[in-house]
């Protein structure tokens, strides 16, 4: 008998961790690895946030929360969506979960049914694809380039949709290539929504605040598309609170009900002091955090400047989150330092060994002929690790 479930050994691990797993291990090895492959801002948690949770340590916050999350918690989600993203919810519409990939696992586990298609617009975070398999769904991938900024038309929508399409996953800001689609985008996705009434979206908006055209868009916000979509968010990003692990979604009663009852078999309430602190992260006004933002957006045009000279690495302009995905197809074929380069993996891992910087292959993004390069690291870092990377493939 084997001992392993199929549904383990099926499963991808994520390429983002298992990087970051790797250039731990080397670094063990006393090699100096700059690590450009996570998507973890070095920023510190603002100290106004780090005292709510210690004042919540001091309350006695200690026993299991509600499952869906803390009523007063919940509020705050309330607020934030009217305040940042014009959306009305009610409480039995929130659920508060451990980070927003179980907000994700969630939303895969109670809505996705054997054979279910889930549009993927490529390309995506690494996780949807696996997430939808697990749960017995077919990912359906529609290819973007540099040309359209990596972004889903209207008509490859069309054209991706069957009588089997269940639902449409989505990041804007978009993880790894940092575009943001425009209201007037997002419209021209839905009216192709609207004729297939029975179709959902997820969109995903962990990355909202990191955005640098100063607007942010839900597909929520249309009338017609709100009953159908599901609002993905949550702190980890624009707070610099990733290891807190708060997530959360604004859903259709029915599916918010369903994602509760899942949850309640799985890991109940999340943590009670991290949702403490972050009514107070909500409650904030968003520009208490806008130094973060400023700096990805100088770090995002450093790293644009630095990459313009490396022959055969093509870029876009990434409009948020803090990613730049280029395209390095270029070098497929070539023999770098004796290491022939077939593909994304070979590339990535090439710079691990021989520049000594960890990034991440597009294949696990849908996008085979892309690396993803995280400008979460200091200036000093990236020029470092430009640099490193110029002389390598030079």
């Amino acid at each position: 008998m084997q001992l392993l479930s199929d549904r383990i050994l099926n499963m991808a691990t994520s390429a983002t961790l298992a990087m970051a797993a790797k250039a731990r291990e080397l670094r063990t090895e006393g090699k100096d690895i700059i690590g450009l492959s996570l998507g973890e801002p070095d920023f510190n948690t603002p100290d106004f946030i780090k005292e709510a949770a210690i004042q919540a340590i001091h309350d006695n916050y200690n026993s299991y929360s509600p499952v869906d999350g803390y009523v007063d918690l919940k509020e705050a989600i309330i607020t934030k969506f009217k305040r940042d993203n014009k959306l009305t919810y009610k409480p039995s519409q929130i659920v508060v979960s451990t980070g927003a990939k179980q907000s994700l696992a969630n939303i895969a586990a109670v809505m996705t049914n054997m054979g279910d298609e889930v549009i993927l617009p490529c390309p995506y975070w690494v996780s949807y694809a696996d997430l939808i398999k697990l749960n017995d769904g077919i990912p359906v991938e529609v290819k973007t380039t540099i040309a359209t900024d990596f972004k889903m038309t209207p008509e490859q929508l069309e054209a991706a949709i069957t009588p089997k399409t269940k639902m449409i996953w989505f990041s804007s800001p978009c993880n790894p290539s940092g575009s943001v689609y425009s209201k007037e985008e997002l419209r021209a996705l839905a009216d192709v929504l609207l004729k297939y009434p029975n179709i959902y979206v997820v969109s995903d908006e962990i990355y909202e605040h990191i955005n640098f055209v100063g607007s942010h868009a839900s597909i929520a916000q249309f009338e017609d598309m709100y009953d159908r979509t599901i609002t993905v968010n949550g702190v980890s990003k624009a707070f610099a609170m990733t290891g807190w692990r708060i997530g959360y979604i604004g859903a259709p009663e029915k599916i918010a009900r369903a994602c509760n009852k899942m949850q309640g078999q799985i890991t109940s309430g999340a943590n009670c002091i991290a949702q403490r602190a972050v009514i107070t992260a909500l409650n904030a006004d968003p520009s208490t955090v806008k130094y973060m933002i400023d700096e990805f957006k100088v770090r995002r045009d450093l790293v644009l400047d630095l990459l313009s000279t490396i022959e055969g690495f093509k870029t876009n302009v990434p409009e948020g989150a803090f990613y730049v995905f280029p395209n390095i197809s270029y070098y497929y074929g070539k023999t770098l330092r004796g290491k022939t380069i077939n593909n994304a993996s070979d590339f990535s891992m090439y710079l691990l060994e021989e520049a000594l910087v960890a990034t991440v292959d597009g294949e696990s993004f849908g996008n085979p002929d892309c690396i993803r390069i995280s400008y979460a690291a200091s200036q000093e870092q990236i020029i470092e690790a430009i640099k490193r990377i110029k002389e390598a493939v030079s």
